[in-house]
């Protein structure tokens, strides 16, 4: 069963329950980048790619429209590697079994878990097996549908929540700790205000780790080959990437920010930075996912991931 909530009617600071929540998308390095991420739209047209001004409700209603139209080719293509139990940060292969971003093992047994943009909720599946209480959220009812469907043959054991990561449907304090592996934060125009409802719904001293495309590759071309090794705009220009349909309304928006953008973002939205991870690319991944390949991997960083602590 997926729980839904609407962001209109999505419960405030002091409102909300203990099992719902609606995110900015799934998991997603796959999709623009920057540079093209050829959407699935409803229209044989092909969409226009270009950069301009994409605010909050235009952002969300376009993300959600893409992820649920893309989302069984995103499971089909991606979901061997990512695998239906694993906790995989991004397309370098980090395992959280190897990195313990989150924490030691053994330290998440009993503890709430918040999983903002969980796709098919495989990372919630690998914290439930650890002895964690997931709750995984997305924004795409359809990626929760796989989330369904790779439990078919065994219970969730936690909730499916499909709701917006800017509004929340918890209560305050609900959660020892918060977490995504490329979901909702590349594609919100609000990083900040979902940043505090993070905190919000986080307990003193809960942590929270997201990971994103690393900022310096909008400033590359998102393609796997020697092509994508050349500087083609400027990493200042944080002008959103936008496919649109011929009637000009947007069928996916990607934010871009500096690093230095996103360290001001989380210290803005309450959050002690305590890390940032730069997963070098391991010899034995030899997968090309998008933009992402061998190739650049060993010469320019792909991922960033943000390890952030709430301190009162």
């Amino acid at each position: 069963m997926i729980q839904e909530y609407e962001p209109e009617s999505a419960a405030g600071p002091a409102g909300g329950t203990t099992t719902g929540t609606t995110t900015g998308s799934g998991t997603a390095p796959d999709a623009g980048s920057g540079s093209g991420s050829g959407s699935g739209t409803e229209s044989d047209t092909e969409p226009e790619a270009t950069r301009r001004e994409s605010g909050t409700a235009e952002s969300s209603r376009a993300n959600r429209g893409w992820w649920d139209r893309n989302a069984d080719e995103y499971q089909t293509e991606h979901g061997t590697f990512l695998g239906d139990d694993r906790f995989v940060w991004c397309p370098e292969g980090l395992d959280e079994v190897e990195a313990e971003l989150l924490g030691p093992q053994e330290s998440l047994r009993g503890l709430d878990v918040l999983e903002i943009g969980a796709g098919a909720a495989q990372c919630s599946r690998w914290l439930a097996a650890q002895g964690a209480r997931p709750v995984a959220l997305d924004l795409s009812h359809r990626q929760l549908q796989h989330a369904l469907r790779i439990a078919q043959d065994r219970p969730t054991g936690f909730p499916l929540v499909q709701a917006d990561a800017g509004q929340l449907p918890f209560l305050d304090g609900s959660f020892d700790l918060a977490c995504s592996a490329y979901g909702a934060i590349p594609f919100v125009a609000d990083p900040v205000g979902v940043f505090r409802e993070v905190r919000r719904v986080l307990r003193p001293g809960g942590r929270w780790v997201f990971s994103v495309t690393h900022p310096v590759r909008w400033a590359f071309p998102d393609e796997p080959g020697p092509e994508g090794l050349s500087v083609a705009s400027s990493y200042f220009d944080r002008t959103p990437y936008v496919e649109q349909d011929e009637e000009g309304r947007a069928v996916y928006v990607e934010h871009h920010r500096t690093v230095g953008d996103r360290v001001r973002d989380v210290v803005a939205g309450g959050f002690r930075l305590v890390d940032v991870v730069e997963p070098e690319w391991p010899a034995w991944n030899s997968q090309v996912w998008g933009g992402w390949s061998p190739l650049r991997g060993k010469l320019i960083p792909g991922t960033a991931i943000f390890v952030c602590v709430r301190e009162d």
